[in-house]
């Protein structure tokens, strides 16, 4: 049994206009019958809105064309993400002129319009689950493809995981690392690189000692990966509990709609080695894919990986200090992550098998 999924490429065939990706992907989404999905519902778009000076997320130009289909078909479409992308999007083009519908944050302004559901996942008591995303008919989660330094790769899944829920619970799920951290004083030359790329300002500098707020620190490992002398290491042992807590926090946010309510379409383009979360862009490390889509999301984030390339990897790509090294997928050579595990720990607690077939958009 294999979960279907279409793939529009951003690679035309014609030099025409309606042969280029915006155009495929209307036909694309008009494959997925979204009368049937989400008239006459409030219909959630979830994406990363990005941060500060970050370029390399979703072009406004599909965005909108989503926006358009689902209003459409007779849905009611808001775009939503935490409360400080919302607050900062329009400085990166996102605004609801140019969309064509509001942007709400996820759990509200506060980030406290929340719903807990207990799963009592090691640390993981509790997911709280955002507000407007719970109160939505219906969700297409729109997601940008790039890599991850925690998880290898950032696509569907750790759009809901870490995108559906409180600060608090996107906190909880990074701990589950179990994490610890060393730092070398003889290898640290001051530049602060760690402390500025801290995106919960965990780590200062004291008399010349580095000082981390573990209270304040989710175990994103930007630290680790912004240090170009490599002074700090992180212990990673609880990796595969990471991408467990992610499976559960992803379940549990799509058991709280029905089966045929949910749309997963996720962007392979400006494919970049970071998460959009960093607040600036580095270059592409392979050139731009295009774009699939499917209602089972682990067939659809498969699919994505599939569609990444190691021989299509851009050389000279890679910003300092990151190299490639090892096998794997190119995302596993980059970040030391299997990126499949995440879809593995999805499979094990019912969500699809990862296996699908490959309609093309023409």
């Amino acid at each position: 049994m294999t979960d279907k999924v279409t793939f529009a490429s951003a690679r035309p065939k014609e030099l025409r206009a309606d042969a280029t990706l915006p155009v495929l992907l209307e036909r694309m989404l008009g494959k997925w019958d979204f009368k049937k999905r989400f008239a006459g519902k409030r219909v959630a778009i979830k994406m990363h809105l990005g941060g500060h000076v970050g370029f390399s997320t979703i072009h406004p130009v599909f965005v909108r064309r989503v926006v358009e289909a689902v209003k459409a078909a007779g849905g009611k479409p808001f775009v939503t993400d935490s409360p400080g992308a919302v607050e900062t999007a329009a400085s990166r083009g996102y605004t609801a002129e140019v969309l064509g519908c509001q942007l709400l944050p996820v759990a509200g302004v506060a980030d406290k319009f929340i719903y807990p559901k207990k799963v009592g996942y090691r640390g993981l008591k509790t997911v709280n689950l955002a507000g407007n995303i719970v109160d939505s008919d219906a969700m297409i989660v729109l997601s940008h493809g790039k890599g991850h330094g925690h998880s290898g790769f950032g696509g569907a899944i750790k759009n809901i995981a870490m995108g559906c829920v409180d600060g608090h619970t996107r906190g909880d799920i990074h701990r589950l690392m179990s994490a610890a951290f060393t730092w070398d004083k003889d290898k640290c030359t001051g530049c602060l690189l760690c402390r500025d790329n801290c995106p919960n300002n965990a780590i200062s500098f004291k008399d010349g000692k580095i000082a981390i707020f573990d209270h304040a620190c989710k175990y994103c490992m930007h630290c680790q990966l912004a240090c170009p002398t490599k002074a700090i290491d992180i212990d990673q042992k609880g990796y595969r509990y990471f991408q467990h807590g992610m499976a559960v926090a992803t379940k549990a946010c799509l058991d709280t709609f029905s089966p045929d309510s949910v749309l997963f379409v996720t962007v392979l383009m400006q494919m970049t080695p970071f998460c959009d979360c960093w607040g600036f862009t580095t270059p592409s490390i392979v050139p731009d894919i295009g774009i699939v889509a499917g209602d089972n999301i682990c067939a659809v984030e498969t699919a994505s990986l599939d569609l990444v390339k190691a021989e299509d990897f851009i050389e000279g790509s890679l910003p300092a200090p990151l190299k490639r090294a090892g096998t794997g997928h190119l995302f596993q050579q980059i970040h030391g992550k299997d990126p499949f595990i995440q879809i593995e720990e999805c499979t094990k607690i019912g969500m699809g098998t990862g296996k699908y077939s490959l309609a093309r958009i023409e």
